[in-house]
């Protein structure tokens, strides 16, 4: 079954996933595939260097299922890695047995394009030069200026 969207431009960042056709609120659409690493593994294969912007296409699970596991989807990763963050998100990432999915959470028009909230996790104070690391071009009216998450 082709997927429910396509991969080009993005205005908000590189290349991104657009639907081409309507897409109903719950729908699962693609898992989050890549090489399975240890954290140990992808801090050594992606150092983070101070001053620099992040920019991999990791993400960390942890959840009651699995040890932390991180996948890197630059390696043996498909079309969800395109999909992009936006403070606006319409579709969410989906931890479920140690496997990543990306859902949508609203309606999605044709030629929209698919996003959820990375919502990284920065152990360090956000300062702004963190935040300049970790920037976000959605454009949204609520976009916050960076991918990560709300400080608690």
């Amino acid at each position: 079954m082709p997927l429910p969207f396509e991969i080009r431009p993005s205005p908000m960042q590189g290349f991104g996933a657009f639907a081409t056709e309507a897409i109903p609120a719950g729908v699962r659409l693609i898992e989050y595939a890549g090489a399975r690493l240890t954290p140990e593994e992808a801090e050594a294969r992606y150092p983070d260097v101070l001053g620099e912007r992040h920019h991999t296409y990791l993400f960390a699970i942890d959840d009651d299922d699995s040890n932390e596991v991180v996948v890197d989807a630059a390696v043996d990763g498909n079309e969800a890695r395109f999909i992009n963050h936006s403070c606006a998100p319409n579709c969410d990432a989906v931890v479920e047995h140690g496997r990543i999915w990306i859902e949508t959470i609203r309606a999605i028009a044709p030629g929209e394009e698919l996003a959820y909230d990375y919502a990284y996790v920065l152990e360090e104070r956000h300062t702004p030069a963190a935040k300049r690391r970790f920037p976000c071009h959605c454009g949204a009216p609520t976009c916050r200026g960076t991918i990560l998450a709300k400080k608690r």
